[in-house]
């Protein structure tokens, strides 16, 4: 196999925040344990509820966010061994990064050429006279007229200002593009406008995407390999194609049986609670406090990955959903389920939801 344009082994980010005490901080897992690859030109969609760590990995992902600990490697190469100047000259030209709002990753003081000519400015690409012509070729290239070159991003739609937030992304020919909710901030009519650019630019230039969503079904239609993040950790990868009634994590069948549906709508599988703090992670299997098929084993081992009959599949689950098992099966046997455990008492066979961090995260070189 050809090596992975980007591959992350073992990677954590843990970050510090500011607790009751003047002088504590508690660590926030972020991150935990990430195998992840993108090869060259595939589309890799990530989904997941806030917080669980799908922006931490679109930033590690482009260089952006150190890791604690772990590796990130780009075309082969160790980015956090390099020196600084030769990784920000490898992952600034090599990646480029949508944002998700327009309005505020631009820089309002600047024009259309100026933001597009900023990056080639930087790197020094060609001439003062071949940046001319890159910015006019990139305007062309995200459907934007050339009359707005002069304009401010404040005097443009919010369609218009994420094409110049594309457009800049691209302004170097980078190998891999992460999107990281590129639509959520635009109205419901731009939207499937900017999604198809997207996936021309991505066939057109041969490009490398991790298109990163709330919109659980935008992902399966774009994408070739759907991951799964909850709570900070890659819980379930799997094709796209498999990922609605395929899927053998309880938490990917949740997430896709909450997303309307028109033609054959389902009720969505009824989670308890809430999501747990990164801050003071369950033990075990961090969904286990919300899942319908947890026992007392979830609660003390953290599963492996296990590889589905299918390749490319692979989920990390102790009880995982039955191959062939429909969604709409799993939202009555999770209603079911559910009834019994709201009669039972706290001390019954409700599994401990006690938090307490991950006996294997790592602990932060940052500390002493």
């Amino acid at each position: 196999m050809s090596t992975p344009l980007v591959e992350l082994s073992d990677t954590h980010v843990v970050h510090k925040a500011r607790s009751g005490g003047l002088f504590t901080r508690d660590r926030v897992y972020a991150l935990t344990g990430a195998d992840f690859t993108v090869a060259s030109g595939e589309t890799v969609g990530v989904v997941g509820e806030s917080g669980c760590g799908k922006s931490t990995l679109a930033k590690v992902l482009v260089g952006v966010q150190a890791p604690t600990s772990g590796h990130v490697s780009f075309r082969g190469d160790d980015l956090w061994t390099m020196k600084a100047a030769e990784r920000r000259s490898a992952i600034g030209a090599g990646t480029g990064m949508i944002f998700q709002d327009p309005s505020t990753a631009l820089n309002r003081r600047l024009t259309v050429r100026q933001i597009l000519r900023d990056p080639l400015d930087v790197h020094r690409r060609g001439t003062p006279k071949e940046r001319e012509e890159r910015v006019r070729e990139l305007m062309g290239l995200v459907g934007l007229p050339r009359a707005l070159a002069d304009g401010l991003p404040g005097q443009l739609s919010g369609g218009q200002r994420q094409r110049v937030a594309i457009a800049r992304a691209l302004a170097l020919d980078p190998d891999l593009v992460v999107a990281d909710e590129p639509t959520s901030a635009l109205d419901v009519s731009v939207r499937a406008q900017i999604l198809n650019l997207l996936l021309d630019l991505k066939e057109r230039l041969g490009l490398a995407l991790v298109f990163v969503s709330h919109d659980i079904q935008t992902v399966r239609r774009m994408s070739d390999r759907v991951i799964t993040m909850y709570l900070g950790r890659i819980v379930e990868e799997s094709p796209a194609d498999e990922v609605t009634d395929g899927a053998r994590h309880p938490y990917t069948r949740a997430l896709f049986s909450a997303t309307p549906g028109l033609l054959d709508p389902i009720d969505p599988i009824p989670l308890v609670g809430p999501v747990p703090s990164a801050t003071h992670p369950p033990s075990g299997c961090p969904f286990r406090t919300r899942c319908w098929k947890a026992t007392e084993v979830c609660a003390e081992v953290m599963p492996e990955f296990t590889a589905a009959s299918i390749p490319g599949h692979r989920f990390r689950c102790h009880h995982p959903v039955e191959e062939g098992r429909t969604t709409r099966d799993l939202v009555a046997q999770a209603a079911v389920a559910a009834v019994p455990d709201a009669q039972k008492s706290p001390a019954a066979d409700t599994p401990d939801t006690t938090p307490s961090a991950p006996p294997h995260a790592p602990k932060d070189p940052r500390e002493p």
